[in-house]
C-alpha cells in the first residue's frame, strides 16, 4: 500500500472517535510501527486534529474529511495558482488558510522517485513564479491542442518548439516539447520561460519525434 491510500486508511479509521494503537495499525496495514509514528506525524502537520501519544494510541476529535475528490488537470492548476496567490497576500487569516490547506493537499499529492518536492504550490517567492509560470499556460495549451510550433526563451536563449504535453511533476507544471534547435526533446519548467510567440508554421508526427517516443526513452 503506497502513503497516499495508508493515510487516508488511517484517517478512515480514526474517525469511529475510538482508540486505536499504532501496533495495531501497524500490523492491519502490513507496515511497521515507526511508519505509522511517521504517518501521524504528516496527519497531524496537514491539519487532521489527531489526539494522542505514542505508546497509548490515537483517536481524532472531529470529523476532518471531505468526500474524495478526482481534480483534472486544469482543475489542480487554478488551485495552485489561487493558493500561491493567497498564500503571498497581505490578508493574515487567509495566507494563513492557504499555507494550511497547501499542506494537507501536499500529504496526499504522489510523490516522485528521487525527489523531495517543495511544498505544494509555494517557493522562495511563491506568487511570483507560480504567476510568472501560469501566465503562459493557455498560449502552451493552444499550441498543443493545434499542434503549432513556438518560439520560447529559456534562460536567454532561444527555442524553436514542438509542444507535446504539460505535466505535473514534483509540485512544478513542464512542459515536454522536441526542439528544432537542438534536434532533441526537451523538458522544462514552464516558470523558467522568458518569452513566448506562437510561430505561423505546424507540424505533424514524425518518427522519433512525438509523445510516445519519449515516454517510451
Amino acid at each position: 500500500m503506497n502513503r497516499k491510500d495508508r493515510l487516508y486508511a488511517i484517517t478512515q479509521r480514526l474517525r469511529d472517535g475510538a482508540l486505536h494503537t499504532a501496533e495495531a495499525m501497524a500490523q492491519d496495514l502490513d507496515v511497521s510501527v515507526r511508519t505509522i509514528y511517521r504517518d501521524m506525524e504528516v496527519l497531524a502537520a496537514s491539519g487532521v486534529p489527531v489526539a494522542g501519544t505514542r505508546g497509548y494510541g490515537y483517536t481524532v476529535q472531529a470529523a476532518i474529511t471531505l468526500p474524495p475528490l478526482n481534480l483534472t488537470e486544469a482543475e489542480l492548476e487554478a488551485l495552485h495558482l489561487a493558493l500561491a496567490i493567497l498564500g503571498g497576500s497581505d490578508m493574515d487569516e487567509h495566507a494563513e488558510a492557504a499555507r494550511q490547506l497547501s499542506a494537507k493537499i501536499d500529504a496526499v499529492l504522489p510523490e516522485e522517485a528521487g525527489q523531495t518536492p517543495a511544498p505544494f504550490g509555494y517557493a522562495t517567492d511563491a506568487f511570483a513564479e507560480a504567476a510568472h509560470g501560469f501566465v503562459h499556460m493557455p498560449a502552451i495549451r493552444s499550441a498543443i491542442r493545434a499542434r503549432q510550433k513556438l518560439r520560447v526563451s529559456l534562460d536567454g536563449v532561444e527555442h524553436d518548439l514542438r509542444p507535446l504535453t504539460l505535466d505535473y511533476f514534483g509540485r512544478v507544471w513542464t512542459c515536454v516539447a522536441w526542439s528544432e534547435m537542438t534536434a532533441d526533446f526537451l523538458s522544462f519548467r514552464i516558470d523558467r520561460i522568458d518569452t513566448l510567440r506562437p510561430l505561423p508554421s505546424l507540424f505533424v508526427d514524425e518518427p522519433g519525434r512525438t509523445l510516445a517516443d519519449w515516454r517510451a526513452r
